[in-house]
């Protein structure tokens, strides 16, 4: 779960250039969508510039047509070399949308996080009225599960708060 937040949270733009915000862009080439990274190297020029420069020249159409379908709200311009990813800068707007955003991946983390608890809650419970254990055991068990829920709940919450903090950066 947390590695699913954080690459969610990873492919929310900000102001600074990300190579991550790419990984999610589908290219057409030789008859199959490839991501970005099987097609070239993926680079930053500077903190609102990333360079995608591809290992067949050929494919520099494509990889522009990619990331403009993609609606990233990136400007995007291709060069001899390969294709120049430009970040425009966030209005108020656009930040307050994009908080949003991590807001939601934050809640959807967390919905995923109570259902895998209450999940093992149920095991715990079943293997309880099968006689598998006692019901020290069964509140103890439960116990632990609520802490390792919080710590991870807490992990989340950090990672959403460091993300809000980069986008208004």
């Amino acid at each position: 779960m947390e590695d699913w937040l954080a690459k969610e949270l990873g492919n929310i733009r900000t102001s600074r250039a990300t190579p991550n915000i790419l990984d999610g862009v589908l290219v057409e080439s030789y008859g199959a969508k490839l991501p970005i990274n099987q097609l070239g190297s993926v680079a930053s020029q500077d903190a609102r510039t990333l360079f995608v420069t591809p290992w067949d020249a050929a494919s520099t159409k494509e990889i522009e047509k990619a990331i403009t379908a993609a609606n990233l709200g990136l400007s995007v311009s291709a060069t001899d070399t390969g294709v120049r990813v430009s970040f425009p800068e966030l209005t108020s707007d656009r930040r307050t949308t994009l908080i949003k955003l991590a807001k939601d991946k934050l809640e959807d983390a967390r919905v995923s996080l109570r259902k895998l608890r209450d999940e093992i809650q149920k095991e715990i419970d079943a293997a309880e009225k099968a006689g598998g254990m006692g019901e020290d055991e069964k509140f103890r068990l439960k116990a632990e599960l609520q802490k390792l829920v919080d710590a991870l709940n807490k992990k989340l919450s950090d990672s959403a708060e460091r993300k809000e903090k980069e986008i208004f950066a």
